[in-house]
């Protein structure tokens, strides 16, 4: 005599809970268990974010067009490929941030704290430079206007932590 499928399952007890898991599998929603999706990056353009608090936060790729954040601290701060085209950064800590491959063309920089920050291969054209902190800054490959290389050339001393470049030498000073 041949036992039955429910006879075969008693008899071992592992076979119930396989087939109680199998079930459930079955019965939830495949994605339920897949890893979730990135979440978009930070879009705050036309924003007045007056001393906000962003350091030691993962902002890559995120939009801060034409926004307001004098007095932020973005220090500590991933920002690479983000676009702060027209920012207002008067005062704000950029101190340690990431800023490689950012578009900074028509941002102003006033007061800015950019100490030990990486801006490779940025793009900063038009950007307004008066009063800032570069310390330790790398501006590899940085596209800027004379009025502005001179400005920072005046000020640019130390050497990048990350990159081991030295602030002078990446913007070109004689």
């Amino acid at each position: 005599m041949v036992p039955s499928s429910n006879e075969a399952t008693a008899s071992r007890p592992w076979a119930r809970a396989l087939a109680f898991l199998v079930a459930l599998a079955l019965a939830l929603p495949l994605g339920w268990w897949l890893p979730l999706p990135a979440l978009a990056a930070v879009d705050v353009a036309k924003q007045v974010l007056i001393g906000a608090d962003y350091h030691g936060q993962d902002l890559r790729g995120g939009t801060f067009n034409l926004t307001n954040l004098r007095d932020a601290d973005l220090s500590g701060s991933d920002l690479q490929g983000a676009s702060l085209f027209g920012a207002k950064l008067q005062d704000a800590d950029l101190s340690n941030t990431n800023l490689r491959e950012t578009t900074l063309d028509s941002a102003v920089f006033n007061g800015t704290d950019l100490t030990n920050a990486v801006l490779e291969d940025a793009f900063a054209f038009n950007t307004k430079f008066s009063d800032v902190i570069i310390d330790g800054a790398d501006f590899t490959n940085v596209p800027l206007r004379g009025d502005a290389l001179k400005a920072l050339c005046a000020v640019a001393r130390g050497t990048n932590p990350v990159t081991g470049r030295q602030t002078r030498d990446t913007l070109g000073c004689s």
